[in-house]
């Protein structure tokens, strides 16, 4: 758990020393949840996509600094640029921004009791493996903590399986002043030898809008 808090302090990570001038317009940019590789020194050096699509990263000040041989999960800015002919699509990288992505744990993990503050819902997706969000969060001055639930698995009639997973959030009292985005993925990779095709992963979360409700998906 104290794993979990320390990780909300890592707030945004900006990667790009843009043009400070109003009329600038990004080329032909994709904005989206990617992972993002260090190499052995610590510089970031490939962008690695849910579908499996790997970006070598043009290099650049700026991009080292970072954990060595650590992927990080991001929502990045980058622009793809197509090589010389044999080569990968190498990418342009302008923004990059950490996401919270922790490893879902049981209850049993958390002392005191499962915190649920509600949030509202901008979406949430599966991609790959990963179950990604962004939440709208009442904040003031507080640090929220989030973390992911594991509630394991239960069957269902046709034969197929599904895992339930639930949002922690302690908000800490804090004063719903105004609302924040808040970035999150729920990455998979430990469920994957458990998980077939046509079994579901069920999201369950405590909303302003909806109170408890859950979204899902099938596992592909």
């Amino acid at each position: 758990m104290k794993q979990a808090i320390a990780m909300v302090l890592l707030l945004c990570m900006l990667l790009w020393e843009g043009c400070k001038e109003e009329d600038y317009v990004y080329p032909s940019v994709v904005t989206e949840f990617i992972g993002v590789q260090t190499d052995h020194e610590g510089t970031i050096s490939q962008l690695v996509a849910d579908n499996g699509t790997v970006y070598p990263v043009l290099q650049r000040d700026g991009l080292g600094g970072l954990v060595a041989d650590t992927l990080y999960r991001t929502v990045s800015i980058y622009e793809p640029i197509v090589q010389e002919e044999g080569k990968e699509t190498a990418a342009q990288l302008y923004s990059c921004q950490l996401v919270l992505s922790m490893d879902p744990v049981a209850e049993a993990a958390f002392k005191g009791n499962i915190k649920t503050d509600p949030v509202d819902i901008q979406s949430i997706w599966l991609s790959g493996n990963y179950v990604n969000m962004i939440l709208l969060v009442q904040y003031k001055d507080q640090t929220h903590a989030y973390h992911f639930i594991d509630e394991g698995f239960i069957p269902n009639e046709d034969g197929t399986q599904t895992l339930n997973l639930r949002l922690y959030h302690d908000r800490r009292n804090d004063y719903e002043a105004f609302t924040k985005q808040v970035y999150l993925s729920v990455p998979l990779k430990n469920y994957l030898q458990l998980l077939r095709k046509g079994d579901k992963i069920r999201f369950s979360l405590n909303t302003y809008k909806e109170q408890e409700t859950y979204r899902e998906f099938d596992y592909q």
